[in-house]
This record gives C-alpha cells, sequence and structure tokens, in this order.
C-alpha cells in the first residue's frame, strides 16, 4: 500500500509539475474557414509539444484588424501570436513591432514559400510573418447557369462580359443572383475588391505626388459599372455583405458569379458544405483590356508581436500552422483539396494535389500575375494591389469602404460618394505630411 501511495503521489507531483510549467500562448485569428479548420486540428501540436497549451481568439474580419493593431501599436500585449497580413507586415516589421521568424526549424523549408508570398512578408530580407495561406482574386461561377443563359465563360474575361452574364444569368423568381460581390465597408473588406477592380479600370488612389485620385474619369467608371451591376444583378442587401456573407450565398446556389479570393475554391467545390460543389468554374479575374486584371495578392499569415514573453512557444506554434507537414496533415483528414492553399511551390508540384484541386493551375497563375509593385496602368507612389502600404491606408481606407458602401446601398449617390472620398483623402494626405 505505501507503494502504491508513493507511485499515486509521485504522479500526482508530477501532474502538478507539468501544469505549472505549462505555457498558454494566446492566439487572435480571423473567423475564415482554413483557421476554424486548423483549430480543430491542434490535438497534433498538443502531441508535438507538450507543454504549450493554446488559447484562441477567433474574430470577424474587421474586428480581428481593429483589435490586433490597437494591441500592437499600445503594446498591449493580449496577443502572443497575431493572424495579420501582407498589408500589415512590412508597415509593422518597420516599426521593431514584429519578431523575424529566424527560428522555424531545421525542416521548415521557407524557401519553398512561393516567392511573390514570401516577398510580401519579408522586410530587409528578414521574414516576419509566415504565411498560413495566400491568394489572389479570380471568377468562380456556375456552369450550369451560364450554359442555360447561353454564353461560354472565357478564360480570361473582361468586365463587358461580366456585366452581361451577370444580367442573363440572374433569376429573381428563384432567388438566383447573377453576381455576388463584396459590400461591407472595411479597407480590407469592400474596398479590396473595388480597389483591385479599379486598377483594371487604370485607377489610382494616388499619383506620382501623392494627390488623391477620387475626382478622376477611372475611379467614375471603376464605382458606375459595380453599383449598377450589383443593383441589376446582385443580392439584396448586399452592402452588408463581405466574404463569408458571399462564400455562404454561393454554396447555397443563389450566386451565378462570385468575384473573391481563390482560397474560396475549396470552400465552393466541396459537397459536404457546397449544394454546387460540382458546378463550378474558374476563370481569372476580369480586365478591361488596359493591360492590367482586377486581382489582389494577399497572404493571412502568424506574426509574432515583439512584446510576447513567450517567443520559443509562439514561434513552435507558427512553425507547426505552417509547415509542410501540416498540409499532409489537413489532407490526411480533409483531403488534398481542401489543404490551405497559395504558399508552398512544393504544394502545386504535387500530383495529388493537382488532381483533386482542379483550380490549382488557375490560383497559381493568379497569386503569379499580380504585381504589388505596378498595380495599376500609371505610375504610383506606393506599393499594394489592393491596398496602399502606409500606415494611414488603414483608416482612410475603412472610411472610404464605408462611403462606397453606402453609394451601393443607395443612401449617396455615387458622385458623392466620389467627392467625399477626394475630400477625405486629401485632409488625410495633408495632415499626414505626404501634400501641402
Amino acid at each position: 500500500m505505501k507503494l502504491k501511495t508513493l507511485i499515486v503521489s509521485l504522479c500526482s507531483a508530477s501532474a502538478l509539475a507539468f501544469a505549472a510549467h505549462a505555457e498558454t500562448i494566446t492566439i487572435a485569428t480571423v473567423n475564415n474557414g482554413d483557421m476554424i479548420r486548423m483549430q480543430k486540428l491542434t490535438d497534433d501540436f498538443a502531441a508535438k509539444n507538450p507543454g504549450i497549451e493554446l488559447n484562441w481568439v477567433t474574430l470577424e474580419e474587421n474586428v480581428l484588424r481593429e483589435r490586433v493593431t490597437t494591441d500592437i501599436a499600445t503594446k498591449g500585449g493580449q496577443y502572443d501570436v497575431m493572424t495579420i497580413g501582407t498589408y500589415e507586415v512590412p508597415i509593422w516589421a518597420k516599426q521593431q513591432w514584429l519578431l523575424p521568424l529566424d527560428n522555424l526549424g531545421a525542416d521548415y523549408d521557407a524557401a519553398d514559400i512561393i516567392p511573390a508570398i514570401a516577398g510580401g512578408l519579408s522586410a530587409d530580407g528578414k521574414l516576419y510573418a509566415a504565411p498560413f495561406y495566400g491568394e489572389s482574386s479570380f471568377v468562380m461561377y456556375r456552369k450550369d447557369l451560364m450554359e442555360k443563359a447561353g454564353l461560354t465563360m472565357p478564360d480570361a474575361p473582361t468586365w463587358e462580359f461580366i456585366g452581361e452574364a451577370a444580367r442573363k444569368m440572374t433569376d429573381r423568381a428563384n432567388d438566383i443572383n447573377g453576381v455576388c460581390l463584396r459590400g461591407k465597408a472595411g479597407w480590407g473588406e469592400n474596398m479590396a475588391f473595388l480597389t483591385a477592380m479599379s486598377n483594371s479600370f487604370g485607377a489610382r488612389w494616388f499619383d506620382e505626388n501623392w494627390q488623391p485620385q477620387f475626382d478622376q474619369p477611372e475611379w467614375k467608371n471603376t464605382l458606375d459599372t459595380y453599383v449598377k451591376l450589383m443593383n441589376d444583378a446582385g443580392p439584396s442587401g448586399a452592402s452588408s455583405n463581405g466574404f463569408n456573407e458571399n462564400l455562404a450565398l454561393f454554396q447555397q446556389g443563389k450566386c451565378g458569379m462570385w468575384i473573391d479570393a481563390t482560397v474560396a475554391a475549396s470552400f465552393v467545390s466541396d459537397p459536404k458544405n457546397s449544394t454546387v460543389a460540382d458546378k463550378v468554374g474558374y476563370a481569372l479575374a476580369p480586365d478591361n483590356g488596359l493591360g492590367k486584371r482586377g486581382n489582389w495578392l494577399w497572404a493571412w499569415s502568424l506574426a509574432i508581436p515583439a512584446g510576447t514573453q513567450k517567443a520559443e512557444a509562439a514561434e513552435k506554434f507558427v512553425s507547426w500552422a505552417t509547415n509542410k507537414a501540416y498540409l499532409e496533415l489537413v489532407a490526411s483528414k480533409e483531403g488534398w483539396a481542401n489543404v490551405p492553399p497559395g504558399t508552398r511551390t512544393s504544394l502545386y508540384e504535387n500530383p495529388e494535389y493537382q488532381k483533386a484541386a482542379p483550380f490549382a493551375k488557375m490560383t497559381l497563375d493568379s497569386i503569379n500575375s499580380a504585381d504589388p509593385t505596378k498595380p495599376t496602368v500609371k505610375p504610383v507612389p506606393y506599393v499594394g494591389v489592393q491596398f496602399v502600404a502606409i500606415p494611414e491606408f488603414q483608416g482612410l481606407g475603412t472610411t472610404v469602404g464605408q462611403l462606397f458602401s453606402a453609394a451601393l446601398a443607395g443612401q449617396m449617390s455615387v458622385d458623392d460618394a466620389l467627392a467625399q472620398a477626394q475630400s477625405v483623402a486629401v485632409r488625410e494626405m495633408t495632415r499626414a505630411g505626404y501634400i501641402k
């Protein structure tokens, strides 16, 4: 009995010691499908990293951006790992708000990260965030509805074709909208879509001297086309719809076309969640014959704030979640079509992935065709396809997004929205010292 008591006591002591030394890292992430899936697979991380516990804070996209920006700027220290994107990384790295990821492990193979994605997450040759998934944007469409409309989707459509197809595919009596596009206000919501779209119309946020350009005809043409298209062929309440809302509409069979992130392809083609999984086709984002398509470049990535006291544990998690082995883990549970796309060259060389994901080549072509250094037709002083990589853009982009969302909702005219956007942009750029 004494021996048994001693063993029990030792086991209890070990458990208490383990609990005492267990480190909890807090991860702020977005409520997108791939991130939700990651949380369900973290038993694998726990098995490989005993002593590290995970506390998840999962937030809607706009809320996440606001919370992590406030936390890191004020040195709040709430999070040990942050889900951020290609907009924040170079700006925050320059501010020394992020730790460089220089200890991801011998088997990490950072050289395998797609160069366009790695470049957007680096500063001074160092990687400051590891991509969980990378994306561009393209057209997802219903092949059956396109055929019913008597049309054939080109691999590289124009905006004129998109407009014609959307109007012909619209069937209000059967709750089918010809096209679903982002309308929810936010620099990373409707303005991600509209800025990328505007590039293909030859518009730009600023000229070479940082003068705002919303009073130019290219922006007028962009916003007129968007609002008219959505009024004619979009869903009701579109000004409240972002990525997740449009994903749900498409999966429910209520959208003829959806122009959005390439990452959505695995969700719209998944028969477990999509009622139209076997009817989806893919095409490049539209253009206007000016040499630029309306596709963006983005990566949701995991970064470690410089103020964390748990950097070693945090980097172990970042490595696990963005390693090649994680892709294999997802494939073993969900199939190759559902692995996080757009981060690693080796994935697109994998025959199993190529076979399982009919959207693979179109995704890679879209990512490789986006050029953050030359995003639009005319020269610009900034970097970024669907954003302007300056600290002021986050607030300015959201304000402009609210104006354009109001125009979509019919609360103001396109001309009024553009005039107010110009006024706000001039005021903010003057205040920030870009113009006098």
